[in-house]
């Protein structure tokens, strides 16, 4: 058994490169890759992720907070705490936190790292969803 208290957790800053706003992250899982990549996100109002896919999908359990999850043929779904959405493999999406909410998501995923296209969120998709 391994414990990591709360305290514990090395929260960083996500960066701008694959992000808009102000985003962070905790690594919640130590297994090995391929194995589960599990992330706990914390995103400031109106911050979201860049358009992107995950090999083997991508399960959102959402902690707190309101968000925002979209398909790239614009499907939206508003999620709030205690939501699941389920992203199958290969699937084009975007997600972060609504306008006046912060948002707290665990990210569930294996298979590799997160595939990142070359397109941030614009501001009219984002409104849009």
């Amino acid at each position: 058994m391994d414990h990591t208290p709360a305290e514990a957790i090395d929260w960083t800053d996500a960066g701008d490169e694959h992000f808009t706003g102000k985003v962070r992250f905790g690594q919640l899982s130590k297994a090995p890759d391929p194995g589960l990549n599990a992330l706990g996100v914390l995103f400031e109002p109106g911050a979201r992720t860049d358009w992107h896919t995950h090999p083997d999908g991508q399960v959102l359990y959402i902690a707190s907070g309101a968000g925002k999850v979209q398909k790239d043929d614009g499907e939206t779904v508003h999620v709030s705490a205690g939501d699941v959405v389920y992203s199958p493999a290969g699937e084009t999406h975007w997600h972060g936190a609504t306008e006046h909410s912060y948002l707290m998501h665990l990210s569930l995923t294996t298979g590799g790292p997160t595939q990142w296209l070359p397109d941030k969120v614009s501001d009219e998709d984002y409104r849009r969803g």
